[in-house]
């Protein structure tokens, strides 16, 4: 099943995200010149979100402020991706990432996101920032989109969440490694 076919059975099915949205066919649209801003704490709870990111959401700041980061993620979103996020931010590393976000009606929006780990004096993470910009349309169409209805399909195909993870995320590194290049140096070649 295609990420908008599985957006739309989820909807017409009367199907909702964890916090009860259901998501539509509608894309949201930002200027090329703006940039959405967050910062969470080390267990990815919202500290900052600047005036774009509440624009673009359609999330008041004090809605996003101690909310789980998670309260926009849209379920076209494989865990694959999230997984590198994380895996890559926790390890002291910045990653970059196309995201598919969901407002808060449902609605949806792209961005090509930069993830940094924030640092105390002494080298400990104490929380992460991210910005997020429009990002190109065609190696979204060309490549993100194809490659996130893969990961989700091979998600799907599990009979539980661990193992369509690991699945996925193995998929995920075998298609990095058929490129050639690195994951970073494949993101920034689409």
């Amino acid at each position: 099943m295609m990420a908008t076919e599985r957006s739309e059975a989820l909807a017409h099915a009367g199907g909702a995200t964890a916090r009860g949205v259901r998501p539509t066919n509608t894309e949201v649209h930002f200027d090329t010149g703006e940039v959405i801003v967050s910062k969470t704490d080390v267990k990815g709870r919202i500290t900052y979100a600047n005036t774009v990111f509440c624009q673009v959401s359609g999330f008041a700041l004090p809605e996003l402020v101690g909310a789980p980061h998670s309260i926009v993620r849209h379920p076209d979103m494989p865990r694959a991706i999230f997984k590198l996020l994380w895996d890559t931010i926790l390890e002291g590393r910045e990653v970059f990432a196309y995201v598919k976000n969901m407002t808060r009606t449902g609605d949806y929006y792209w961005v090509f996101a930069h993830v940094t780990p924030s640092f105390s004096r002494d080298g400990q993470i104490v929380g992460f920032h991210s910005n997020r910009r429009v990002p190109e349309r065609a190696p979204l169409e060309r490549i993100i989109i194809p490659l996130y209805a893969d990961l989700l399909r091979e998600e799907a195909r599990h009979r539980n969440a661990k193992d369509g993870l690991a699945a996925s995320y193995r998929q995920l590194i075998d298609f990095v490694a058929s490129q050639k290049m690195k994951y970073d140096e494949l993101i920034f070649s689409l």
